[in-house]
């Protein structure tokens, strides 16, 4: 019996993916019984549960989770879409989805869009199918069409939506007062004396971006100072348009005292070149970022920077979605959580 079993093994090991039928074969049972036993069904006798257990591992089975959830109707699965993972803001912010929903025995499945709508629109068609039961979303920077979002709210699954979104979907949402902020670091370079401000921002199109280009330029009039718009530059803010952008303010007649930069990143590319050329920060030049990434208090100097509250933003995002879970429908009130504002001052804006 061992040796015809031990056989059996061998054949259906050359096999690329073993099935509970392959499991049944080998011990002469039903699939029922297999699924049953698997289950750990208190119907099923101890020896035979054993039995199963020890060929399924044997044969390297591994359950079929998207068979089981169109069953279920419940994947237990909830995908998280950012636009990039090599960010210590989104880095924390899954990681602490992860610990709120492993608590309640869900698991994240990560997808990053690398600021694509094409990659985007395929990573939720990809979560689509594979049945998650929710799904945590901050949005690429290309954007704009909103109709494969609009298909997971048709679809009656829950859509929370973090740091980038839209108010025309109508779901929920976890930020920063994105707006505030650029008034806080307005107010910041003021107060250090600084009369020509530039921004460097993100794209106005995407929402948070716009927001930090409304408060800019609304902090500029409440403290009286000229708006220039050969001051005020969009952009993909990654270190190479830091360097591009800044170089671009450099060769203005009139050169920024101060440049708020929306994006750590790019501040980091717009400090690389301000060095490279011994341009002084902050004694001729302020500089200002945003997200509060650790490499700002390492370089040189060290950049003031946004504290963006990454840790309580997954928290809550996970939160939000238990809710759902909890109530078992889609909730009238939408929650909208945001966060206040919170600068770091470091030696890039420090007082002259």
């Amino acid at each position: 019996m061992l040796k015809r079993l031990s056989k059996d093994i061998k054949k259906l090991n050359t096999k690329k993916k073993t099935t509970i039928k392959d499991i049944a074969n080998v011990l002469n049972i039903s699939t029922a019984a297999v699924s049953k036993a698997l289950h750990n069904d208190s119907r099923i006798s101890k020896k035979t549960k054993k039995a199963v257990r020890q060929v399924a591992k044997n044969l390297n089975y591994q359950p079929n989770h998207l068979a089981s959830a169109l069953r279920k109707g419940k994947s237990n699965l909830v995908g998280v879409i950012v636009p990039r993972t090599n960010s210590n803001f989104f880095s924390s912010v899954i990681q602490n989805i992860e610990e709120v929903l492993n608590k309640e025995g869900y698991n994240i499945i990560i997808t990053q869009s690398n600021e694509s709508y094409k990659k985007e629109c395929n990573n939720i068609d990809t979560l689509l199918f594979t049945q998650v039961d929710g799904i945590i979303a901050s949005m690429a920077n290309e954007t704009i069409d909103l109709e494969f979002y609009e298909k997971v709210k048709a679809k009656g699954i829950p859509l929370i939506l973090f740091d980038r979104g839209e108010n025309d979907l109508n779901v929920d949402y976890i930020g920063i007062n994105d707006y505030e902020s650029s008034h806080v670091i307005v107010e910041h370079l003021v107060k250090q004396g600084r009369k020509r401000i530039a921004h460097i921002g993100g794209y106005k199109h995407t929402r948070i971006f716009n927001n930090r280009i409304r408060g800019y330029v609304d902090a500029l009039k409440k403290h009286h100072l000229p708006l220039d718009n050969e001051l005020l530059i969009e952009s993909s803010l990654t270190i190479e348009d830091g360097r591009q952008k800044m170089e671009q303010l450099l060769k203005l007649k009139n050169r920024p005292d101060a440049v708020y930069i929306a994006s750590d990143y790019a501040a980091l590319g717009a400090l690389q070149l301000l060095n490279e050329l011994q341009i002084k920060v902050p004694e001729d030049i302020a500089l200002v970022g945003f997200g509060n990434e650790p490499f700002t208090a390492m370089v040189t100097p060290s950049i003031t920077s946004i504290n963006q509250h990454s840790e309580e933003i997954g928290k809550q995002a996970a939160l939000t979605f238990l809710n759902y879970k909890n109530k078992k429908t889609i909730k009238q009130t939408l929650n909208k959580i945001i966060l206040d504002a919170e600068l770091v001052v470091r030696e890039s804006s420090a007082p002259k």
